[in-house]
């Protein structure tokens, strides 16, 4: 069966698409979603919108298409619209911040604190981590990564957002809490950044980390580190301003350390208390360890209760 992801075109959420597509049985195809320039309706908060697919550049939707799958608050437009249009099932990803009603399922972060008959809540960001797909980046990473290190911390890289700030006063503060902690353990320091990742608070972070033996892998081409890291790190150290990322890092077996930030979100904050809850993240470099975790992840249970809730027609 084949599905159809209908959101902006960002890592993340094309991560999420996909990794729930994935788990749930279904190939599928990404259409990005492309807001019609000269509308003034694209200047308002997505909760005013129209669910019309006049907002939008046209979509091309594949005969075999079984579901779609939107996510985010354009693409949960969009979304509703085309399942309206041909008469598919939605499954909505993150509070769409619209009416639920077109939805079949809405996937919901506890921390959204969103209720309804068709809600979902889930602990974490949907996302395509996998045992296997980590085995695999394992074999590939291992050597470039782990370079004979007895230890390895993986640091994830975030950016700057509307809430959080990652410029060059905090890579400073940031890359001295890291030097502090390689000094103390030996560790070997594995960073890499992410498309938001400011080029001056990545170039602070090489010049005080390096000399202590500090790496930045970038990925060039088809090859990104990302994986590899999550693979390959016996510990992992994610900037607090991605649940995407905080997700990833937990859906593995390695203990997770929250690298703050400034600035503030009670939302990030409610997911942190959340996972902090589970027993599955920490907040201060000091209390890291490097003893396998239970492996932390909603995506399965989310594709599972796709299946429970909508009956699919199996011709295509």
């Amino acid at each position: 069966m084949h599905a159809a992801i209908i959101a902006e075109d960002f890592a993340g959420m094309r991560s999420q698409g996909r990794g729930l597509a994935e788990r749930t049985g279904f190939s599928w195809e990404f259409h990005p979603v492309i807001t019609n320039r000269g509308r003034l309706v694209s200047r308002l908060s997505v909760r005013f919108w129209p669910h019309s697919l006049g907002l939008f550049a046209p979509f091309s939707l594949s005969s075999a298409t079984r579901l779609i799958i939107s996510v985010g608050g354009k693409g949960g437009v969009a979304g509703a619209a085309l399942g309206k249009r041909y008469g598919l099932p939605v499954v909505q990803i993150q509070h769409p911040r619209v009416k639920l009603s077109p939805f079949a399922l809405v996937v919901a972060s506890q921390h959204d604190r969103l209720e309804g008959p068709n809600v979902l809540s889930v602990r974490t960001a949907m996302h395509d981590v996998t045992p296997a797909r980590l085995e695999e980046a394992g074999k590939l990473w291992k050597d470039r990564i782990r370079a004979g290190a007895e230890k390895v911390l993986g640091v994830l890289l975030g950016g700057s957002n509307g809430r959080y700030r990652l410029e060059e006063a905090e890579a400073a503060v940031l890359s001295e809490k890291l030097a502090g902690f390689m000094q103390v353990t030996g560790v070997r320091c594995v960073l890499t950044p992410s498309r938001r990742t400011s080029r001056q608070a990545l170039e602070v972070l090489r010049e005080r980390l390096m000399p202590l033996g500090g790496v930045v892998m970038e990925g060039k081409g088809n090859e990104n580190p990302y994986m590899g890291l999550l693979a390959c790190a016996d510990a992992l150290a994610v900037t607090q301003d991605s649940v995407s990322m905080i997700s990833e890092a937990v859906a593995t077996d390695r203990p997770v350390c929250i690298l703050p930030l400034k600035g503030r979100s009670s939302r990030l904050e409610r997911f942190v208390k959340i996972l902090e809850k589970e027993g599955r993240v920490q907040s201060s470099l000091r209390n890291v360890s490097f003893s396998p975790c239970k492996r932390l992840d909603d995506t399965s249970l989310a594709a599972e209760e796709i299946h429970r809730r909508i009956q699919f027609n199996q011709e295509g």
